[in-house]
């Protein structure tokens, strides 16, 4: 998970003692030939003097771009060693400037385009680059996308936001994608979305913007790769077009977006109407503040808020969508209020993705983390469900005994709210937000609007 969703993770691990790893033993298992496929690096301590570069080499390569796993097995035997070593200092790394040649081929690619489109991954997000991507929006009106795990490289305020890209079925934005005559692709990661979606000919020009160079693939072939910091390279972008005085005509992508602003008001709840995933989360855009938080696990709700959730600031929304891992939302929730106990968070999750990670209240509640629970809860594996459906007519195996939520909530002592009808789940809402406390909203939801969205995007 933390390779396909670039998270720098150092795990350790203990071990067995090296006098008896050499054969069959209690809790012994080769865990660095098992590990050995899913990290980046990792080894064991065989010697205690070591430890200090072990430690240093495995948080570097952890945090080098693309950031991903390491790990480090500390047998028993050489935990109980002292070294006199000490630890080694870490040394900030300084990432390329552009290719001055590529930059040039960038702005001529630039000049000879109509309808150029920014299409931002997670990359855009994981380092600074808002400032400089934002101010070639502006300054070029030039009209951009996001990856699930790119919302908020630019805000979706700016009128040249196109908003998400990523479903697993032609939506709305795919309009702008098949207008589009350049894609600039910005910490574009193909783990997340395939690039045979979205330029299914391979006839696309791309421009490739990234730490690392581009991948092998027969739908992504840039016609210029730059490989260097990302905020530098678009620094230098601005510097260079602008002296060629052009601003792109909006007139080809405005239309694409009022239709999918349109599309997003229309799930709106009305009064009598039952929860849909869409409806609460127009109601929860709207008592967030643009520096909030939300994350979201993995499910049917996980592609109603890529789609439906406009992002205002970088990393104001955390997907899993790599991996794409149910149980993800509460832990990262409790991790996020430790590192950010100031932030406002709200995390989402299905029923299903919720009781894989339940436990973890517990966690939240002794560590005195602090944010809101929202548990979408339609006793079911909603996404499978859908996709079952979509591709078979019928579900199988995907209905969940749910337990009381709320009596398991207040088991643990934890504030909770069941609303019952849009009115009161606003108001529980910003009553939860402005009390700094953990709770956990149990929302009944109607499953049938992930049907309607298909049938209607399909026609």
């Amino acid at each position: 998970d933390a390779n396909l969703d670039k998270s720098p993770i150092v795990a350790i691990t203990g071990q067995a003692g090296l006098h008896r790893i050499h054969k069959e033993s209690h809790q012994y298992l080769d865990i660095v030939s098992l590990f050995r496929p899913i990290t980046k690096w990792n080894t064991s301590v065989a010697h205690p003097d070591s430890v200090s570069e072990i430690v240093r080499t495995a948080f570097k390569i952890a945090e080098t771009e693309k950031p991903g796993a390491t790990h480090i097995e500390l047998p028993e035997d050489m935990a109980k060693m002292k070294t006199n070593q000490k630890p080694i200092r870490p040394v900030t790394v300084r990432r390329p400037d552009p290719d001055v040649k590529a930059l040039e081929d960038t702005v001529q690619l630039l000049k000879k385009s109509k309808h150029p489109l920014l299409l931002s991954g997670n990359g855009a997000v994981r380092k600074p680059a808002a400032k400089q991507l934002s101010d070639f929006v502006e300054k070029f009106n030039v009209p951009f996308v996001n990856t699930f795990m790119g919302q908020g490289a630019v805000s979706d305020q700016k009128p040249q936001s196109l908003f998400t890209i990523g479903l697993g079925f032609r939506d709305i934005v795919m309009d702008a994608m098949d207008k589009a005559d350049l894609v600039i692709a910005v910490g574009y990661d193909i783990a997340e979305y395939p690039p045979d979606r979205w330029n299914s000919k391979g006839d696309k020009i791309i421009v490739h913007i990234d730490f690392t160079s581009a991948e092998v693939y027969t739908h992504y072939q840039p016609a210029v790769e730059i490989v260097a910091d990302i905020a530098a390279t678009f620094r230098e972008l601005n510097r260079l077009f602008s002296e060629e005085e052009k601003v792109f005509d909006s007139s080809w992508y405005l239309p694409i977006r009022k239709r999918i602003i349109a599309d997003i008001e229309s799930y709106s709840l009305k009064p009598g109407q039952r929860f849909t995933v869409p409806g609460v989360l127009n109601i929860l855009r709207s008592v967030m503040e643009d520096e909030d938080l939300l994350i979201s696990d993995v499910g049917s709700h996980k592609l109603w808020i890529a789609r439906n959730f406009p992002v205002n600031t970088p990393n104001g929304c955390l997907i899993s969508n790599g991996l794409a891992s149910m149980g993800f939302a509460l832990p990262g929730a409790v991790a996020a209020s430790l590192c950010y106990p100031k932030r406002r968070i709200v995390t989402a999750m299905g029923d299903g993705g919720f009781l894989m990670n339940a436990q973890e209240l517990e966690t939240a509640r002794r560590v005195g983390a602090a944010f809101i629970v929202l548990i979408f809860n339609d006793n079911n594996f909603g996404l499978i469900s859908w996709k079952q459906k979509m591709n078979r007519g019928k579900a199988a195996g995907t209905q969940i005994g749910n337990p009381d939520f709320r009596a398991f909530v207040e088991s643990f002592g934890i504030k909770n709210f069941s609303p019952k009808n849009p009115d009161e789940l606003t108001r529980n809402l910003k009553t939860a937000l402005s009390s700094g406390e953990l709770c956990v909203f149990d929302i009944p939801v109607d499953p049938e609007v992930n049907f309607k969205l298909t049938g209607k995007l399909r026609l």
